[in-house]
């Protein structure tokens, strides 16, 4: 475990229910993204025009919503998340814990949790391949309000494909490209309580046991993404592409 003090660190007026300390899971090995990760980890992907990977994006994100401490879970190439970490210069302090073995998504959760510098607080939870920029004190405020013990970002991705629009008689009357879904998927983004961590398993995928459990219990909530906010998961190299033709578009 190794852990990096912030270039520059300032106090933040907070409530006590919204979270100053978080954890980004990192461990993945990206083969869907490779040659980018034949020598880096997905997080350690650049995005294209920015100078800055992935990891980097979301700790800055992270800093500028009020959080203080991170831990950064590795395992897949995690020396080189190492290096960078302690090369660039960070807002906030982060922490590695690298699994010494695959302990699935929700060993890996529970075994970063576990390096939390205050585990009694909620604490926010990210996938180390989202690209996001939204309130995460919103988020906090909405988890609070529900009493909720976990509490999942949602987004409504682009379909990838051009969509037909027919009327009752079966005749085409539009296309659409890329158009929204009309569903709802898991963003990648979590407000966690304080007592959450112990719900975690050991070893196995948490989205399988606990968060069913929660689901069941009325004690999991979800927090759509405001319209208009940027979301992308980077999975693939086309991902890379259209957030870097997304980002120029916004610079103009």
């Amino acid at each position: 475990m190794t852990t990096v003090e912030p270039a520059a660190h300032g106090p933040h007026a907070f409530p006590h229910h919204r979270p100053t300390q978080a954890v980004v899971l990192a461990g993945g090995q990206g083969s869907r993204l490779r040659p980018y990760t034949d020598d880096r980890p997905k997080p350690m992907v650049e995005i294209p025009g920015t100078g800055m990977p992935i990891i980097g994006h979301q700790l800055s994100w992270l800093a500028a919503e009020g959080v203080t401490d991170a831990v950064v879970s590795c395992g897949h190439l995690a020396e080189v998340l190492q290096d960078w970490l302690r090369e660039a210069e960070l807002p906030l302090r982060v922490t590695t814990a690298v699994e010494k073995e695959p302990l699935g998504r929700g060993g890996g959760l529970k075994y970063a949790a576990g390096h939390l510098p205050h585990p009694d607080r909620p604490w926010y939870a990210t996938n180390g391949d989202i690209w996001t920029r939204f309130s995460l004190r919103e988020m906090a405020d909405f988890h609070a309000e529900r009493e909720a013990t976990a509490t999942l970002a949602l987004a409504r991705p682009r379909i990838p494909w051009g969509a037909v629009e027919t009327d009752a008689f079966g005749h085409i009357t539009d296309f659409v490209e890329a158009p929204p879904s009309p569903y709802l998927i898991n963003a990648g983004v979590y407000v966690f309580s304080a007592e959450f961590a112990s719900l975690l398993p050991d070893l196995g995928d948490h989205e399988r046991t606990t968060f069913p459990r929660l689901a069941r219990a009325k004690r999991l909530a979800g927090f759509p993404i405001p319209q208009g906010a940027y979301w992308r998961a980077i999975d693939t190299a086309k991902d890379l592409t259209e957030a870097a033709k997304e980002l120029a578009s916004q610079a103009r």
